[in-house]
């Protein structure tokens, strides 16, 4: 799968001067990580963010927020943002906002 340059770009830019925030190339795309923790992704089919399980109930009502899937099964917690809304900056703030406030409640690894 092909990396998006341009979602990593807008990930970057939101999370630049987050502390603690390591990324590498991970799912055929490039990940984000606090504390060690998966936190969000952008791969060529999206944005991946974690919302946690039981928190990602509202991003799923909207439209083109759909859960994530790997090898066909639902990754409870994940979700994949399309281009409607990761291009859309309140929305991609208010996905990665809502991952950071999930993933700080994590013990680090």
């Amino acid at each position: 799968m092909a990396r998006d340059k341009g979602l990593e770009e807008l990930v970057d830019d939101e999370l630049r001067s987050t502390p603690g925030i390591t990324n590498k190339a991970m799912f055929g795309g490039w990940a984000w990580l606090l504390g060690g923790n998966l936190l969000c992704g952008a791969r060529e089919d999206g944005m991946l963010v974690r919302l946690g399980k039981g928190n990602d109930d509202w991003a799923l009502a909207i439209a083109g927020v759909e859960p994530m899937l790997s090898r066909g099964k639902r990754m409870h917690g994940w979700v994949r943002a399309d281009a409607r809304v990761y291009g859309d900056d309140e929305m991609r703030r208010k996905l990665i906002t809502s991952a950071l406030r999930f993933v700080n409640s994590l013990p680090p690894k």
